[in-house]
């Protein structure tokens, strides 16, 4: 490849990337498309591959020799350096959980006979590859707790292999299930279990092929994928996916069908035993609609006999608990707890009692009412933080919940519902002090003067006199609420002395539908508002000069970088977009972009196209106008937002003239969309992409030391 001429800032030269005449009509508007190209996936075109390892030996050695880079690296490894535990399951007696001593790559799976048994590792992904990279994704015990199927994840792609294990022996039943992709594990007794999949890719296209025609299949132990009995289908509507759960009670199951990421459900029911008896033969399985049409949100709390409980949206923005009867001729649907004014995150029945947890202003709060929805008692969690978990089963009062926030990981209690009280099942121990951490929440307002909340997160003796460094985060779609949580690598930040801000803006489920609604499709650019807004927000109250203030972004996050970069240039200093949708005409094209319609809109349809392509990244960018210094990060497995998104921006942002500032792109090897990635890569790579903002907000870290 051509070498451009180096920029006189950051001293670097960017490869020279090849320009296609291509041009396209649409809508009566013509899209220039010039690095169409770099869509192709780099292990089947050597010039992607060449483009790749040219934007390598540009980045890596500007990264590796960032001033802060060796002391960050050298905080986070302390602040990973802690003992962390997920959520205990129980099956049969048997406790299952992940921990992880500190820094390990993979968090093994252990099991505890008994709560005050010994603790036994069962699974240890750590010894399943040399660059830890495989990652133990999921498990789900057989309710007798014999048996152990669990899902494993290679390279951090979306596609999932199932295997089982025997839970005394610690050895594998030798079942094995290929091509399972946003899947449950769903045990059918103590036989089998139900899982969903796609199709065998064609060879080549396993990472960029559309997904589409889902299958729910039940596997029978013992018996290999082939004897795997087709469940549900619809290839007459091939965008539906298929997700399946069934009751504790081994009476129901439940298929929740979809067909993009809005919480709009079909859900199906299967009648697989009459009374307490036994489970009917698959064959004689037959699925049959209990609520048609894709309208409304519906999430399975759990079965008793004839009657279900549901979460839905249904008449209700904010979410309310109903009861569906099932014993007449046509089920029967009855409230059981009315929409209130905060967001309600999750239900679970636990023993005998439903277990609410709400969502006030972005942090968590809990309670306890009886199945009849009559309240009983409010559950304490003592600060500004995120409760989850709370998982359970009629007839048992014993749940487990994690509770966490900025200054804090997530401590694990047992709580007994019957008597309200918790208690302590795990808790970490940290190399700092929480105390020694200010977490501040506040409220700005937006250019049409919705008022959105922020965390404003720092060390309390931090002087703000002059403003300090400070990384401003958000993500503002598809429903997702940003809660407080607990991350080493933005505690590494915060503890050398910059500032950290979480903003909740709009498009995700921080205040219900509504604040979903605000921002996406037509009303996206209310995200991009929300977030200038608390930039702006954040210089105007002395927390940052504009010479200090970062943003950072993943995925949909990344996408938000990338379009206010373009429509503001000037008031951010330095920006990270991580493996960020940046081709919005495209986006719908590849493995799970046809989802995002929901959040985005159609690219074919006219009111969307124009849409979109006033705020897609690589569409937009300035010429002539400075740009902040600015990182991409992806990945070369990524097959949820594949890396020809992030290809495409940078090639583009290079070739313009924005400036003087770097704008670089770091590219992982044997890494995906983000999960599964081993502890040691997360060091590393945070250790630069904090060094890169560091060093283009004047964090001061050459001298720097863990502490």
């Amino acid at each position: 490849m051509a070498v451009a001429a180096e920029t006189s800032v950051a001293n670097l030269a960017y490869p020279e990337t090849r320009k296609a005449e291509l041009v396209e009509e649409q809508f009566g508007v013509k899209v220039a498309d010039p690095y169409r190209w770099l869509e192709d996936d780099v292990r089947n075109s050597k010039e992607v591959a060449d483009w790749v390892a040219a934007q390598k030996a540009v980045a890596d050695p500007y990264l590796d020799n960032l001033p802060g880079k060796q002391a960050l690296a050298a905080r986070m490894k302390a602040l990973y350096d802690y003992e962390r535990f997920s959520i205990p399951q129980k099956a049969g007696g048997h406790y299952f959980f992940t921990k992880n001593d500190g820094l390990q790559n993979q968090s093994p799976l252990y099991v505890r006979k008994g709560l005050k048994g010994k603790d036994r590792v069962l699974i240890d992904p750590n010894t399943w590859s040399k660059d830890g990279a495989t990652a133990l994704d999921q498990y789900e015990p057989s309710p007798d707790g014999k048996l152990l199927a669990y899902a494993i994840q290679d390279g951090g792609s979306d596609w999932r292999t199932i295997r089982v294990i025997d839970v005394k022996s610690e050895k594998p039943v030798g079942d094995e299930i290929k091509w399972a992709k946003f899947t449950n594990i769903a045990w059918v007794g103590n036989e089998g279990f139900l899982y969903s999949r796609f199709a065998e890719p064609v060879k080549g296209q396993e990472f960029q092929a559309l997904n589409e025609n889902q299958q729910l299949m039940f596997h029978r132990i013992g018996t290999s994928q082939s004897e795997d009995r087709l469940v549900y289908a619809t290839p007459d509507r091939p965008k539906l996916g298929h997700t399946v759960q069934v009751t504790h009670d081994n009476r129901w199951v439940v298929i929740t069908s979809a067909q993009g990421t809005d919480e709009k459900y079909e859900i199906s029911l299967i009648p697989i035993a009459k009374g307490m008896g036994q489970v009917l033969p698959v064959e004689k399985w037959k699925p049959q609609t209990l609520i048609p049409g894709l309208d409304h949100d519906w999430q399975l709390i759990e079965g008793m006999g004839d009657e279900l409980w549901f979460v839905t949206n249904k008449d209700a923005p904010k979410l309310k608990v109903v009861k569906v009867d099932l014993r007449g001729k046509q089920p029967v649907f009855s409230d059981i707890i009315a929409e209130r004014s905060e967001p309600l995150a999750r239900a679970q029945i636990v023993g005998s009692r439903l277990v609410l947890s709400y969502l006030k202003d972005a942090a968590s709060v809990a309670e306890m009412v009886s199945l009849d929805g009559k309240p009983l008692q409010r559950i304490q969690l003592n600060a500004i933080g995120t409760a989850s978990g709370f998982s359970g089963k009629p007839g048992d009062p014993e749940t487990y919940y994690a509770f966490s926030s900025f200054n804090q990981p997530g401590a694990i209690y047992r709580f007994d519902s019957t008597t309200g009280k918790s208690s302590i099942f795990a808790q970490s121990k940290l190399s700092f002090d929480p105390a020694s951490i200010s977490i501040e929440q506040r409220f700005y307002a937006s250019k049409d003067g919705t008022k959105v909340p922020m965390f404003i997160v720092r060390r309390k003796d931090l002087d703000l006199s002059k403003g300090a460094p400070t990384l401003l985060y958000a993500y503002g779609g598809f429903n997702l609420a940003q809660l407080p949580a607990y991350d080493p690598r933005k505690m590494a930040w915060i503890q050398s002395g910059g500032v950290y801000v979480l903003a909740n803006i709009r498009g995700g489920s921080e205040y219900g539908k509504e604040w979903h609604d605000a921002g996406r499709l037509l009303n996206k650019q209310n995200v991009f508002d929300d977030f200038i807004a608390a930039g702006e927000y954040l210089i105007k109250e002395g927390i940052a000069n504009k010479d200090q203030l970062a943003i950072e972004g993943r995925s949909n996050g990344g996408l938000l970088v990338g379009a206010v970069v373009n429509q503001r240039p000037d008031l951010f200093a330095a920006g990270h977009a991580a493996v960020g949708v940046m081709d919005m005409l495209r986006f719908d094209r590849f493995t799970a972009g046809r989802y995002w319609v929901d959040d985005y809109g159609y690219p074919n349809k006219e009111a969307d196209f124009k849409n979109l392509l006033g705020y897609s990244p690589y569409h937009n960018i300035k010429m002539g106008v400075h740009y902040p210094a600015v990182i991409v990060t992806t990945a070369d497995t990524d097959d949820r937002v594949v890396p020809g998104h992030s290809f495409k921006y940078t090639a583009a942002l290079q070739a313009a003239d924005t400036g003087p500032k770097p704008k670089i792109i770091r590219i992982e090897t044997r890494a995906g969309h983000g999960s599964g990635k081993p502890t040691a890569k997360l060091i590393e790579e945070y250790s630069e992409i904090y060094g890169f903002l560091a060093k283009w907000t004047g964090l001061e870290l050459e001298n720097d030391a863990a502490k």
